[in-house]
């Protein structure tokens, strides 16, 4: 029998979550100017709460806005390390940090699953030890630059838990072989954390901690 540990990364492993603060970090190191755009993003993220566009639409525009239409791969991996190097620093809970060194030594594959874009929450998983990444991943163009659109779909929600299964296909690991557990704080993750063996509402907002406490699920607290 294998083990997998599936974690969310923003406001579960992360105090806050990561990708304006991403996106801010990028624009001053690369186009300080772009940050006079804010507005436009602020003006994208009302067009969400007004569900005019949806999650994947709202982060193509901001990426667009303040990191550009592309960005060599070399170019945003310097700014994707530097700010991994920050969080990893500042922005990983402690409680978070000692659970996965928990989880490793009890024998478990460590999987992140988030809805940010691989090409910095694979740096943070690298630094805190994970295995295996399940994240957002950006298109390419013909030169191989990465865009600021989204190859395929958006890892949130119940996409998150397809996705987690496609990658399990990949690896060649089977669910009937394998013990899951599973840790988020949003109720956004609630088919993944169904689909777990083990799940647990880690720094859950209102609605999961209701929710867990219905389901009996149990919940963790790494703030």
């Amino acid at each position: 029998m294998q083990h997998l540990a599936i974690y969310d990364m923003d406001k579960t492993i992360t105090a806050a979550p990561t990708w304006m603060r991403f996106l801010v970090h990028a624009a001053r190191a690369r186009a300080p100017w772009r940050l006079a755009l804010m507005p436009l993003v602020g003006a994208a993220g009302l067009g969400y709460l007004l569900r005019l566009i949806d999650r994947a639409g709202l982060k193509q525009i901001s990426q667009r806005l303040l990191l550009g239409h592309a960005l060599t791969a070399t170019d945003l991996e310097i700014v994707a390390e530097r700010f991994a190097d920050a969080e990893i620093g500042k922005g990983v809970l402690h409680g978070a940090r000692e659970r996965i060194e928990a989880d490793r030594a009890a024998g478990y594959r460590l999987v992140m699953a988030t809805a940010s874009h691989g090409y910095y929450a694979a740096a943070i998983a690298r630094r805190l030890g994970f295995d295996d990444v399940v994240a957002t991943q950006a298109q390419r163009d013909g030169q191989g630059r990465i865009l600021s659109l989204i190859e395929g779909d958006n890892c949130y929600g119940p996409v998150k838990l397809r996705m987690i299964e496609s990658w399990m296909a990949r690896a060649g690991v089977s669910r009937r072989d394998v013990h899951v557990r599973a840790y988020s704080d949003h109720v956004s993750d609630v088919p993944l954390l169904e689909w777990a063996d083990e799940p647990f509402a880690v720094n859950a907002h209102g609605p999961l901690q209701r929710l867990a406490q219905a389901r009996g699920w149990r919940q963790l607290d790494w703030r």
